[in-house]
């Protein structure tokens, strides 16, 4: 079964500085259809104004993965981690028993698109830890591009759950098959483009929630961004 989440019925937090779609509830958006999928948690794209951003503010056991699209974004946390964060970048961070952290556009002209993602773990107060990797346009391009996983395998971030996380970058026609194995379940989000999954069409913004298949099919109708996620039961 797929069910589609579409764009324009995500919760929205809307700032002189931010603008912020909610796939789940967030804040002081509440769906109670969507709490979450899975151990996927938190789908947020954020558009942050041009030196503007988020405070220190405390997280724990969540693990927060932050994807660039455009722009840059500057962090710092409790643990004395300082870094910029670029599309092709994939941060990591434990929260685990308690962490603080910024995140900043330090650019005086151009705002930054992001996504932020918070994927529950499978045991409480880890030990909070940072990571992160570039990975290149090549390695996403027309194809599945592993980003994070619980064992870090194929230079991946790693992330405490049952979870596989891939990026990819479709030219228009192109089509990729992505099995998923018995008591799985997937989550499809398009960044940018638009896409057929199993007979169902995507626009930029829109996921998919998929239960009880074992394929999906994708194509792409124009160039597109997505990022999978396959998590387990």
């Amino acid at each position: 079964m797929i069910t589609i989440r579409a764009a324009a019925d995500r919760g929205a937090t809307k700032l002189d500085w931010l603008d912020s779609r909610h796939t789940f509830s967030f804040g002081d958006y509440y769906d109670p259809n969507w709490m979450g999928f899975g151990s996927l948690r938190v789908i947020n794209e954020d558009f942050v104004e041009p030196d503007q951003g988020f405070g220190m503010h405390p997280h724990r056991d969540m693990e927060i993965i932050t994807y660039i699209v455009r722009g840059a974004l500057e962090h710092r946390d409790s643990l004395g981690t300082g870094s910029v964060i670029r599309p092709g970048d994939v941060q990591r961070m434990t929260a685990g028993s308690g962490i603080r952290h910024s995140e900043f556009n330090p650019s005086s002209d151009e705002p930054v698109h992001l996504l932020q993602i918070w994927i529950l773990p499978d045991q409480k107060n880890l030990s909070p830890s940072y990571e992160q990797k570039a990975f290149a346009e090549d390695e996403k391009h027309n194809r599945l591009r592993l980003i994070a996983a619980r064992d870090g395998r194929d230079g991946a971030v790693t992330i405490h759950q049952d979870a596989d996380v891939y990026a990819a970058r479709l030219e228009p026609g192109k089509s990729f098959s992505h099995p998923i194995a018995a008591g799985r379940l997937a989550w499809l989000q398009v960044i940018q483009g638009e896409i057929d999954v199993n007979h169902h069409a995507l626009m930029a913004g829109d996921g998919a929630a998929a239960q009880d298949e074992f394929l999906l099919e994708i194509e792409a109708q124009s160039p597109t961004e997505l990022l999978l996620f396959d998590l387990g039961p």
